[in-house]
């Protein structure tokens, strides 16, 4: 039967289960990718599992996130990362040398591979004709040592390219459609498989950016073939041997069928506070801005920094816009510095800042209160950029660079009647300064001991689910909450990401500041009570470990994001959804709710009965453990699961 690439990639690698839609199936995984913000809970999570040696074919650790270092913390746990990496026989990125995905994708993308990420972006690999994933830590550090990925079947939803894009529009433009064609959750349960004709047009960079940000949909992951543009791009790193192509059969299916006819894009922007909250940069022009920036994960290639260069060139950005340049790596600062293109942008007035994600987590170059903010980031969730009261807009590196000469929100389209500019001619180099000196390899005898620093604390205790759960409703939010506004990132919070007593303090602070002091009050048990797609966003696991430190026990939910849900499951907090969407509504903050034989329940099927005290009211939810997934939870997580 004709296969897709994604259908050849799961069947490739699968070790348990049939591959039909929404059933588990288990994964081997080959490679796994983990930075600082997660990847210090995976290194811990390894100690806790007193695992000796990896299994994984290839595992690479990058120090991206946490690179602001104004005292000890961030750079105790880069040591500490670096000793991990030397005991467990882990490739090393250290500080400043980039931002994981696109360096992963130079050094170590290969067609054909598996590859699970404690970054919910991981999916950028897409681009290689690989199927990477996007995982909770603890998944990630279960496949270094070897066990298998669990997820559910996903259906592929086969989007078809076709024609070329025109002037003034990129790859950024095309997932911003995608987006507002279908929201942040139109990808749930789905692998996104790019084809057709349109894809000769794209790089397998510009593939890069749209595989990033179908993350935004909702997808378990984003696929596209490995195919002569792969091969170029592998030559162009000096990696061409490692190509192998990958493409759909003739004649293949998909579940869900989509065209995009990339001749008729328009420069598309997504509105504050959501990617999902998208239009034409045309119903917004003229607004005016604080700040335009480029850069980030999301828009990491050579092209995405060299338009805005000769765009900018010759103009002077105003005075009071900051013109933000956030470097994907050492090797594009590299390129652009030999090709003309970064004094091109400081002659403009850029900022020019170091290789990493910065901004883009909230890391530095926050934007003042209510000032708007073009940004060439993944991700507009409320207070991300560590500003309380941010407006951030996503858009296109051509879009950025039009704001930051003019000052306001413009369609760059217009640039050649304002201000006389010609559509910017590029095409990619056939050879570039492949820069690999950073990296440490993995030492030929791992071992040695960990550098742990005093900020750096052993995980919590954790308990297994009793008999009955008894507590308040201590939070209720409504849809499409994020991991941001549970677990906050920023330049205060992420330095105590080793250090669940301490970051605890800033849970769900963008909902309700100093909400920690109100749990530490009540003490565990207490639950929360969500929306539809509550927990989208980063894979971050602290939003799960952080609130069960602080004593919370269940989550009732209308539906969960894919990975919140799982790392909910890995720390032993019960995953329920209602049943009736009304039940939700009824429920006030502050009620207490009971649930009399929840153990029992789960173990025997899928309903689980819960009476608000408060409103002396009975009603059921629902929980989608299957029975792997039940003992997981009952015996108080997957670590707890594990050592047993």
């Amino acid at each position: 039967m004709p296969g897709t690439v994604s259908e050849k990639l799961i069947e490739n690698h699968l070790v348990e289960g049939e591959t039909e839609p929404g059933e588990e199936i288990a994964l081997e995984i080959d490679q796994t990718l983990t930075q600082d913000a997660t990847g210090t809970m995976v290194m811990l999570e390894l100690e806790a599992m007193e695992v000796d040696e990896l299994e994984s074919e290839l595992s690479a650790q990058y120090v991206d996130h946490n690179l602001i270092q104004e005292d000890n913390k961030n750079p105790d746990d880069h040591l500490f990362l670096r000793s991990a990496c030397e005991k467990w026989g882990i490739w090393f990125s250290p500080a400043g040398n980039g931002v994981s995905h696109p360096v992963h994708q130079e050094r170590f993308g290969v067609p054909g591979k598996t590859l699970l990420g404690s970054d919910s972006h991981t999916p950028a690999a897409g681009a290689m004709g690989m199927l990477a994933i996007g995982a909770g830590g603890l998944d990630v550090a279960m496949a270094m040592a070897g066990e298998p990925y669990h997820v559910n079947m996903p259906e592929v939803w086969g989007v078809e390219l076709r024609g070329e894009l025109p002037e003034w529009c990129s790859a950024k433009d095309v997932i911003l459609e995608m987006l507002r064609r279908h929201d942040v959750d139109g990808g749930v349960g789905r692998v996104v498989e790019y084809h057709g004709p349109g894809l000769e047009t794209l790089s397998a960079m510009d593939r890069h950016v749209i595989a990033n940000m179908g993350t935004e949909l909702g997808a378990t992951s984003t696929v596209f073939p490995a195919d002569g543009e792969v091969k170029r791009f592998l030559a162009q790193q000096g990696r061409e041997d490692d190509f192998r192509p990958l493409e759909a059969d003739e004649g293949a299916e998909y579940h869900v069928i989509e065209t995009i006819r990339l001749d008729e894009i328009e420069p598309m922007i997504a509105k504050p506070s959501s990617p999902g909250n998208v239009v034409p940069v045309t119903d917004v022009a003229g607004e005016d801005i604080y700040q335009a920036y480029i850069g980030s994960s999301a828009n990491p290639g050579l092209r995405d920094f060299a338009m805005p260069g000769m765009i900018a060139d010759g103009g002077r950005v105003p005075s009071d816009v900051s013109f933000d340049v956030n470097p994907t790596s050492r090797q594009i600062l590299e390129n652009l510095t030999e090709m003309g293109y970064l004094g091109k942008l400081i002659a403009s007035g850029a900022r020019i800042h170091q290789a990493g994600c910065n901004g883009c987590i909230g890391m530095g170059q926050a934007p003042a209160s209510g000032q708007n903010s073009l940004r060439t980031v993944p991700r507009n969730f409320p207070g991300r950029t560590g500003t309380r009261e941010d407006s951030v807009f996503l858009c296109s590196p051509e879009t950025a660079a039009a704001g930051a000469l003019t000052g306001e929100i413009t369609d760059p389209r217009t640039l050649e009647e304002s201000h006389d500019i010609e559509f910017p001619e590029w095409s990619e180099p056939t050879e570039i300064i492949v820069d690999e000196t950073a990296l440490s390899a993995p030492p030929e005898n791992p071992g040695g001991e960990l550098r742990k620093g005093p900020n750096v604390k052993s995980l919590p205790e954790f308990e297994r689910v009793p008999d009955s759960l008894s507590g308040p409703v201590l939070m209720k939010v409504g849809d499409d909450i994020s991991t941001d506004e549970i677990m906050p990132a920023g330049s205060e919070v992420l330095p105590y990401r080793s250090n669940i007593p301490r970051i605890s303090e800033w849970v769900f602070d963008q909902v309700e500041e100093g909400f920690h002091e109100r749990a530490e009050r009540e003490g565990a048990p207490w639950m929360v009570v969500g929306g539809s797609n509550y927990g989208q966003g980063s894979s971050r696991e602290h939003a799960a470990l952080a609130p069960y430190y602080l004593g919370m026990r269940a989550a009732l939910a209308v539906s969960y994001a894919r990975i919140h849900w799982q790392n909910l499951v890995n720390f032993g907090i019960v995953p329920l959804e209602f049943a009736d969407r009304a039940d939700y509504d009824a429920i006030e903050q502050g009620d207490t709710l009971e649930l009399p034989d929840v153990r029992e329940e789960i173990q025997d099927g899928a309903e689980v009965t819960v009476h608000d005290a408060t409103r002396d009211a009975t009603f059921s939810v629902e929980h989608t453990l299957n029975p792997r997934q039940v003992e997981i939870v009952l015996q108080g997580g997957l670590i707890e699961d594990y050592k047993n």
